[in-house]
């Protein structure tokens, strides 16, 4: 077969058959079709997309094309079930998620991706923690997860490895936002990884690739018929990423965040919400719970008690970080040697979230290349949240750079990104809409 029939099939608006799809997903593990070829099929289906056939049987094909794990033969007293968010700019829930469902009695195997576009990636945050093995062997995965009740890690060369080549070509090519390809390449991962239940979390807005209500709703909806042909049960929250999720913007400044908020000491309100309906969601798509205030409850005690930073502080000694990474993590995170306000004035009343994540990768925190080597160091601390009253006193953010020159590029793409004005915006909610696939 000629893949470049199978582009120019696409190009001109055609569907593709089973055999050109597995054709394709068989030389994107090998790396028999060269880079330049994939991405211009991909750019092909940004323009022209994908029916739900050719979509459903390209997620299965990738999902196919490595090891898919079991988790039967270890007899688990509870549910396997995961989280799922398309990205977005200060977006850490992962790692407070994962522990707060494990310590309500779910087992968590998250297996994580690097920063795609503008966004940052839960596997490279990880990274920040010195000693953390994000590519375990599977062995240790299931055991950690079995043992500890979350995990984790990385996507590794076996698991949906069409996918994981895909991605990174994605990444670099403008390609990102399409609808069947998201779908693909979120749902590969989780139908590999052998989930009972999996909850999505489709983010819309200025730092989204999904920009309206209407292109959410329809991610969302792919994403939940798709994962049916599978028989993997998935519930999708829509959530606000109109501005950065939490205070802090950037590897180990997010991970001194999870910290501060599973010590139950800095717990943003966004951040907050975000974090405990999509694990109350958890709660609910297993079943472990039919009540989304009850399930809230839960997941708040989990914090509270102190459960959740037990079982995360377990997770990172486990996966060959420190032991005493709770109680020291200062003394292990990596700092930026240079740290300075921005300041403006007025009401915040916009952010462009897409700016705010370039200023990061500017500053070094974020890749402009496959492979790029990232300065965990850096980023934004104290970000305003919209409605902030700035002043002199009260900064838009804190930027954390390499160099004084890293700084002020930063500050320059920050405050370009930002608007005020002289009046109080109105807040919307985090959560805008919970999709179950019930009519």
């Amino acid at each position: 077969m000629l893949f470049t029939n199978v582009i120019r099939s696409k190009r001109d608006g055609g569907a593709l058959s089973d055999d050109e799809i597995q054709f394709f997903v068989d030389g994107l593990a090998d790396e028999s079709i060269p880079a330049e070829q994939v991405s211009a099929l991909a750019m092909a289906i940004v323009f022209n997309s994908m029916t739900f056939d050719e979509a459903s049987k390209l997620t299965l094909a990738m999902a196919s094309s490595g090891t898919v794990l079991e988790w039967q033969d270890l007899k688990l007293d509870g549910p396997v079930v995961d989280k799922h968010s398309t990205g977005g700019v200060g977006d850490k829930v992962s790692f407070m998620l994962a522990p707060i469902a494990a310590a309500c009695g779910c087992y968590v195997p998250m297996i994580s991706g690097r920063g795609l576009g503008h966004t940052g990636g839960t596997t490279d945050k990880a990274e920040a923690i010195p000693g953390y093995n994000t590519a375990p062997d599977f062995a240790t995965f299931r055991k950690v997860v079995k043992d500890v009740g979350c995990a984790i890690i990385g996507q590794t060369a076996d698991l949906a490895p069409a996918d994981r080549r895909f991605y990174a070509i994605r990444d670099i090519t403008a390609t990102v936002e399409s609808v069947p390809l998201i779908t693909a390449s979120i749902l590969s991962k989780k139908i590999a990884a052998g989930l009972d239940s999996l909850v999505m979390d489709v983010k819309i807005g200025s730092g989204a690739f999904m920009k309206t209500p209407e292109r959410a709703r329809k991610l969302a909806e792919s994403i939940i018929a798709t994962a049916a042909v599978a028989n993997l049960k998935t519930h999708v929250l829509v959530t606000d990423m109109n501005e950065p999720l939490g205070r802090t913007a950037g590897n180990a400044l997010e991970i001194a965040e999870v910290i501060r908020y599973l010590r139950d000491e800095q717990r943003e309100s966004r951040l907050d919400a975000a974090v405990l309906g999509l694990s109350a969601e958890m709660l609910i798509v297993t079943g472990m719970e039919s009540d989304r205030d009850v399930a809230t409850q839960r997941c708040d005690d989990a914090i509270t008690s102190g459960r959740a930073l037990e079982i995360f502080g377990k997770m990172i000694a486990a996966l060959g970080g420190p032991s005493d990474f709770i109680e020291n993590s200062s003394k292990y995170l990596v700092a930026a040697p240079v740290v300075r306000p921005v300041h403006a004035t007025g009401y915040l009343t916009t952010v462009n979230v897409r700016g705010t994540g370039h200023a990061i990768i500017e500053l070094g925190g974020g890749r402009h290349r496959v492979g790029e080597v990232l300065d965990l160091s850096v980023g934004l601390t104290d970000i305003a949240s919209i409605g902030t009253l700035l002043d002199k006193h009260t900064p838009l953010a804190v930027v954390h750079a390499a160099s004084d020159a890293d700084a002020a590029q930063a500050e320059a793409l920050l405050l370009a990104a930002c608007t005020t004005g002289t009046d109080a915006p109105t807040i919307v909610p985090v959560i805008s809409e919970i999709l179950t696939g019930k009519s």
